[in-house]
């Protein structure tokens, strides 16, 4: 009896490796084509909504980047009591949708005067690939801003309800990027907490990089101009694209989970997700949500990305981010113990960037701010907040 049938199992590992290089050539090719040319969809039923001036008048001063005029909206998304629709108006001229909840929650007990919603930082979130604002609006804003937080929530170009790039430009890093920090500057009243999600997670990497890179070079190469001020008071970064990028992520899962790896690329590459609940499901969400609810989420994410969020081979080229020292702002690094997406080693990369010690919450999905157990992140979040505002007041 030979030895191939001695060891079938040995047999199939030969032939995996030996064939390794081959498999990841195809499906780097093909999730760069399907990168490049876009599924769409078709678009639902248009609806007319008036932009509210909540934020105007919350503000108490002339906000002359937000348009307030009337749009045709593309996603069926209503927003929650209290949240208002707005769109920033970006140097290139393009639009981006705000989403913004002002504070309403009272502080009581013994952090009354020095957690004050007055002196809590604003919380601006960036979202990732196949989302939009209105990922944060479903149960985040609301929670924050009743903790005593002023929250907004952006689209990023070409994502939800902001406008598609000018020119057919491909959006990059750094474009994202300078867009964020545009709004920071022109909008929030502020230095902000930046929470970032997945590619968002990365986006926001960006942002402090190349904030330092201002403090350091006195404005000569970063894409972030904050003035006589730190315009950063921390970053939360949730289920992020390491500051590697996903490449590592790939790899691993192709060398330790190549079925796992099939999945993703389908799902994320192909848009597969789109049409297949189950894909959904495993890919963003945990196992023992409903359906329905899955279903509603899908849909939404359909609708939302009309271009790529990145074009991918100009990404590779400009990472890893920056490194900055570890004590430049404060961070969160938070993971979630059933992600499908990034990995346990991922996390631990994103931590060890910025020296801190990452917070994993089991049993969550990917989608964190969405999965039927977001309190859990949000409840980390809120106790991570609360003291640093203490260290910042004492």
């Amino acid at each position: 009896m030979s030895l191939q049938a001695l060891c079938p199992s040995l047999s199939l590992s030969l032939l995996v490796c030996r064939d390794l290089r081959r498999e990841i050539r195809m499906w780097t090719a093909m999730a760069d084509l399907l990168t490049a040319f876009p599924i769409r969809t078709f678009p639902p039923p248009r609806h007319r909504r008036r932009v509210s001036p909540l934020l105007r008048r919350s503000h108490g001063r002339s906000v002359g980047a937000l348009e307030e005029n009337v749009r045709e909206l593309r996603l069926a998304y209503k927003l929650k009591p209290g949240q208002s629709r707005l769109f920033h108006r970006l140097p290139s001229g393009a639009s981006m949708e705000v989403i913004y909840q002002k504070s309403t929650g009272v502080v009581d007990g013994p952090e009354r005067t020095a957690d004050s919603s007055s002196s809590r930082p604003p919380l601006v979130f960036v979202h990732g690939s196949f989302h939009a604002a209105w990922c944060w609006a479903e149960h985040w804003l609301p929670f924050f801003s009743g903790a005593g937080f002023d929250c907004y929530a952006v689209s990023l170009i070409g994502q939800g309800e902001s406008d598609l790039p000018k020119g057919n430009a491909t959006c990059t890093l750094q474009t994202h990027t300078r867009d964020i920090a545009d709004f920071i500057q022109k909008e929030v009243k502020l230095p902000p907490v930046l929470v970032g999600h997945s590619f968002g997670g990365l986006i926001v990497q960006s942002y402090i990089s190349h904030l330092r890179a201002d403090c350091s070079t006195n404005h000569a190469t970063s894409l972030v101009t904050s003035g006589s001020e730190q315009m950063l008071a921390g970053a939360v970064l949730v289920c992020s694209v390491p500051p590697s990028g996903n490449s590592g992520l790939v790899w691993r899962y192709l060398l330790t989970k190549p079925v796992a790896a099939i999945k993703v690329t389908l799902s994320l590459a192909a848009k597969a997700f789109a049409n297949s609940l189950p894909l959904c499901k495993e890919t963003f969400f945990s196992l023992t949500m409903e359906d329905q609810v899955v279903q509603r989420y899908q849909e939404l994410m359909k609708q939302s990305s009309r271009v790529p969020i990145f074009d991918l081979r100009k990404l590779n080229s400009s990472l890893p981010v920056p490194s900055v020292p570890h004590d430049f702002t404060k961070v969160l690094v938070l993971g979630a113990g059933s992600d499908f997406i990034v990995d346990g080693e991922g996390l631990r990369e994103t931590a060890r960037f910025y020296g801190v010690e990452p917070v994993c919450l089991e049993r969550v999905a990917h989608d964190v701010m969405l999965d039927c157990s977001w309190e859990k992140g949000a409840e980390v979040i809120l106790s991570w907040l609360k003291d640093m505002n203490r260290q910042r007041t004492s």
